[in-house]
């Protein structure tokens, strides 16, 4: 049996809530969570989200790692050299394999050899470029 993720039980509270109020029944929104919760053996709606939100996190970087990902819209590859903070606010450094041009102009180009960042619990960029999308994306090769 495969684990629910966050999202699915999100949308089992939404999809309990519109059944109820179609039979007449109002609850609010974090009342379906609840109920939702208890239906996944939970004693609340707190207690599966921590469960839930663990069991589904990234597995944890570490010096070393050999690492894939996106820098500014640019494929790269590489390995961690630099690491520190808590989960959330985890700085990192990439020692790139090939180095990446991260100007998409013909007449200049900026090549890096490394990257650095901070990473959310995703793996992902704080920082966001003008179309939304994550400065830097780090995923285990």
């Amino acid at each position: 049996m495969t684990q629910p993720t966050l999202d699915t039980i999100k949308a089992q509270a939404k999809a309990l809530r519109q059944a109820l109020q179609a039979r007449g029944t109002v609850v609010s929104h974090a009342q379906a969570l609840e109920l939702v919760a208890r239906q996944h053996g939970a004693r609340d709606w707190n207690t599966l989200h921590a469960r839930l939100a663990q069991r589904n996190a990234p597995p944890e970087l570490a010096l070393g790692d050999r690492v894939t990902g996106r820098y500014l819209g640019q494929a790269y590859s590489g390995e961690i050299v630099g690491l520190s903070g808590q989960a959330g606010h985890r700085h990192v450094e990439i020692a790139l394999d090939q180095p990446v041009d991260v100007v998409r102009f013909d007449s200049f180009s900026n090549w890096r050899h490394r990257l650095r960042g901070t990473l959310n619990q995703e793996n992902r960029s704080h920082r966001r470029t003008s179309d939304g999308k994550p400065h830097l994306t780090v995923e285990r090769a």
